[in-house]
C-alpha cells in the first residue's frame, strides 16, 4: 500500500512596496525649484527686481492668473479642457463695466453668477450632447467674445465710478494686495471643499478613467458641470480684478491670458490627461508664469518671443506630466 503524499500549500510571494523614487519625488518639487530659480536669475540680472514695488507689480498681475488656473484645473482634473475662460472673462469685464452704474456693489456676484451659468451650460452641453470639452469651449469661446463685441460695441466701457470694487486695490497687512488675497483664499476655498467631501475622489476617478467611475456609482456628469461652473465664475471673478485695475471694460481685456493660465496648468505639475494635480500645483505654476512674462522685458527678451516661450513651456510640461499608461494611442 503506497503512502499518500501530502502537498503543503506554496507560500505566497511576498510583495514588498516600493516608495517614490528620488526622481519622482524632484519632479514633484519642480514647480517650486523653477519659482526659485527664476526669482534667484532674475534678482541676478536685476538687484533692484525684489523691492516692493516690483513685487507688488508682479502680484497684481498674477492675481487675475491665479483665478483663471485655479478654476480651469477642476476641468483638467477631469479630463477635460476649458479654452473659453479668457473669453468669457473679457465678456465678464464688459459686463461689469456696464452693470456698475446701476447695481453698484451687486454687479460683482452678478457678473460672477453669470459667468458660472455660462459655464454650468457648456458643461451641460459638454456631457448631455457628447461634444469633447475642447469643441464645446472652443465653439463658446466664439461665442463669448462675439457676444462681447456686440454688447460693447466693438470699443471700451470706462468706469466712471469704481466705488464697488476699488477694495480690491488695497492692500492688506500694508504689503500684501488685497487682489492677491482673494486669489489666494479662493485656492483654499475651493481646495478645502473639494477635500472634506467626497469630490476630491470624485474628480480624481473621473479624471483617470470616467468609464470606472461610472461603474463605481459617481456622478460623472453633474461633476463635470460643477468643474465648469466653477471654472465659469472663476473668470468673473478674474474680471472683476481687471476691471478693478484697468477702470474699464473691454472685449479683449483677457484675451492674452488663456495660454499664460493653460501653461500655469501644466507647469505647475497637472496632468493634461487629468486625474493627478491639485490647485495648489496651479498657483505656483501661475507664479512662474507671471515671474517669465515680468521677468522676460528685464533680461531683454522682447514681448513678441512671448508667445513662442509659453507654445514650448505647455509642450514641454505636457510631455513630462503625461500619463502614458493612460494614453496607449496617442492621436
Amino acid at each position: 500500500m503506497s503512502t499518500p503524499v501530502t502537498v503543503k500549500p506554496m507560500a505566497e510571494p511576498v510583495v514588498v512596496g516600493r516608495g517614490p523614487s528620488l526622481a519622482d519625488r524632484l519632479t514633484s518639487f519642480m514647480p517650486v525649484i523653477a519659482l526659485l530659480a527664476l526669482l534667484t536669475a532674475l534678482t541676478i540680472a536685476d538687484p533692484d527686481f525684489l523691492t516692493r514695488r516690483s513685487l507688488t507689480a508682479a502680484a497684481f498681475t498674477a492675481a487675475p492668473l491665479i483665478v483663471l488656473a485655479a478654476g480651469a484645473t477642476l476641468v483638467v482634473l477631469c479630463g477635460g479642457i476649458d479654452l473659453s475662460i479668457a473669453a468669457m472673462a473679457s465678456l465678464s469685464t464688459v459686463f461689469l463695466a456696464l452693470w456698475l452704474p446701476d447695481l453698484g456693489a451687486f454687479a460683482t456676484p452678478a457678473v460672477i453668477g453669470v459667468a458660472a451659468l455660462f459655464g454650468a451650460v457648456q458643461g451641460a452641453a459638454h456631457v448631455l450632447l457628447r461634444i469633447p470639452s475642447f469643441i464645446v469651449t472652443l465653439g463658446g469661446m466664439s461665442i463669448f467674445s462675439a457676444v462681447a463685441l456686440v454688447v460693447s460695441d466693438a470699443g471700451t466701457v470706462p468706469v466712471v465710478d469704481d466705488s464697488a470694487i476699488s477694495w480690491l486695490n488695497l492692500y492688506v497687512a500694508t504689503y500684501i494686495p488685497m487682489s492677491v488675497a482673494v486669489a489666494v483664499i479662493v485656492v483654499v476655498a475651493i481646495s478645502l471643499v473639494i477635500k472634506a467631501t467626497p469630490l476630491q475622489s470624485w474628480v480624481r476617478a473621473t479624471g483617470y478613467s470616467e468609464s470606472a467611475a461610472r461603474l463605481a456609482g459617481i456622478p460623472v456628469d453633474l461633476v463635470k458641470i460643477g468643474a465648469f461652473c466653477v471654472s465659469g465664475a472663476c473668470a468673473g471673478l478674474a474680471a472683476v480684478m481687471l476691471v478693478s485695475r484697468n477702470f474699464s471694460g473691454n472685449p479683449s481685456m483677457a484675451d492674452n491670458l488663456l495660454l499664460p493660465a493653460v501653461a500655469a496648468i501644466v507647469v505647475g505639475g497637472t496632468a493634461i490627461t487629468g486625474g493627478h494635480g491639485s490647485l495648489w500645483r496651479s498657483l505656483t505654476g501661475a507664479l512662474v508664469v507671471t515671474l517669465l512674462r515680468v521677468g522676460l522685458p528685464i533680461v531683454g527678451v522682447p514681448s513678441a518671443w512671448e508667445q513662442i516661450l509659453y507654445g514650448a513651456i505647455i509642450v514641454a510640461a505636457v510631455a513630462l506630466t503625461l500619463d502614458r499608461s493612460k494614453v496607449l494611442i496617442i492621436k
